[in-house]
């Protein structure tokens, strides 16, 4: 999930994506004083929390999830004073370092079926994908034993489970999966259709093939390829921690955790290849076999200055609290705390844009029922982006 490496100068890479929004061409410039990021519910706490995810059933839910295998459950109110289990496995979860309970991502018919999916590490050398089920008398309360397994992943190493869960316009889930560790793809996973790792995965939960508990969608990239895993939906990853479907048109942004130099952002595009470990962002990362034909390169990349060297994805924000940031992305460093706008690079000059230096370690960014925007931070607590109001 995240890496140390020495400081390299921060840079802007300008490039043009295929996948911009005329609706977000000419973005309005954001005001520094018009923004700022406030304690969302000062009264609750959360052991490394590291996903924030609201079913789509009107109920104003917040499911924060954390690393050691539970998830909370609370009502969205600035002064809620409590936040009550929903789901906990932590004795089934491996929990350490980049291991643990990973993503989360409700069924987007939850309100009538109570269906959810995590992904966790029940052990140091796997990580699986379930389904699991809310209680029918009780949806504040999964049903523990409802556990359906749809993927395991072999990890050869660690680090570098990616874990993210989200159900894309589509209807069909999409999962991040790590190259499966150590350092530089040592066993060339990212560039090898025949494993899951180093990819986006993409299936039908709502549909089974033969001897499997989801079917794979007809028009996935690789249904066709020999030996290559049907379930790959785009490749070449180092580890891509949080990605987010744009909700006004449907783009798959993720990031893209770099190895010693760069940081990259992502649209994901069906069938792409990213690079890894070919490129490392823009930059060869084999000198002796850089062949970048067929790659797909990042759409903004940043260098290891200033102590930024570990990207968390983010999202596009579609809230109306900020209406400055409409059609920003929004993401954030790990390591320095650092969190800033990119243009949706709509134009020919895409521009970057440092909105807070927080100094707080940025495990994820979330959105509630109405697309405001949230910040999880490893200190414990859950931050909001909220427009400042002036005396």
């Amino acid at each position: 999930m995240k890496n140390l490496f020495p400081h390299l100068t921060l840079i802007l890479i300008v490039l043009l994506s295929s996948c911009s929004n005329s609706d977000d061409i000419n973005l309005a410039p954001i005001e520094d004083e018009s923004i700022s990021i406030v304690n969302a519910f000062p009264n609750l706490s959360f052991s490394r929390p590291l996903d924030l995810q609201s079913p789509n059933d009107d109920t104003n839910r917040i499911f924060v999830v954390e690393q050691r295998g539970t998830i909370k459950v609370f009502e969205n109110d600035t002064d809620v004073a409590d936040a009550t289990t929903f789901f906990g496995i932590s004795g089934s979860v491996t929990s350490s370092d980049e291991l643990g309970l990973l993503g989360l991502a409700f069924h987007p018919n939850f309100e009538e079926n109570g269906f959810f999916y995590v992904c966790y590490t029940p052990s140091s050398s796997l990580s699986v994908v379930s389904r699991f089920k809310a209680m029918d008398n009780n949806p504040n309360i999964a049903d523990p034993n409802s556990e359906t397994l749809l993927l395991q992943i072999p990890q050869p190493y660690t680090n570098h489970n990616g874990g993210q869960l989200g159900f894309g316009p589509d209807g069909y889930l999409y999962i991040a999966s790590g190259d499966g560790g150590s350092g530089g793809d040592p066993d060339g996973n990212a560039q090898n259709l025949e494993n899951l790792l180093g990819a986006i995965l993409r299936i039908d939960v709502d549909n089974t093939d033969t001897n499997l508990n989801y079917s794979v969608p007809n028009d996935n990239p690789f249904v066709a390829t020999q030996n290559a895993r049907p379930e790959i939906y785009a490749y070449g990853l180092r580890n891509p921690w949080r990605f987010s479907f744009d909700t006004q048109n449907g783009n798959l942004w993720s990031g893209d955790v770099g190895q010693g130099e760069k940081e990259e952002i992502n649209i994901i595009e069906k069938g792409g290849n990213y690079g890894w470990n070919i490129l490392e962002g823009t930059s060869c990362y084999n000198a002796q076999d850089c062949d970048s034909a067929g790659t797909i390169a990042p759409v903004f990349e940043y260098g290891h200055g200033n102590n930024d060297r570990s990207v968390t994805g983010g999202y596009v924000y579609r809230g109306s609290l900020n209406p400055s940031l409409n059609g920003y992305y929004i993401y954030g460093d790990f390591i320095s705390g650092r969190i800033w706008a990119l243009d949706n690079v709509s134009s020919t000059t895409p521009t970057n844009k440092l909105l807070f230096e927080t100094n707080l370690p940025i495990a994820s960014f979330g959105t509630d029922q109405d697309n405001e925007l949230y910040i999880c931070s490893f200190d414990g607590k859950i931050y909001k982006i909220v427009e400042q109001r002036l005396p």
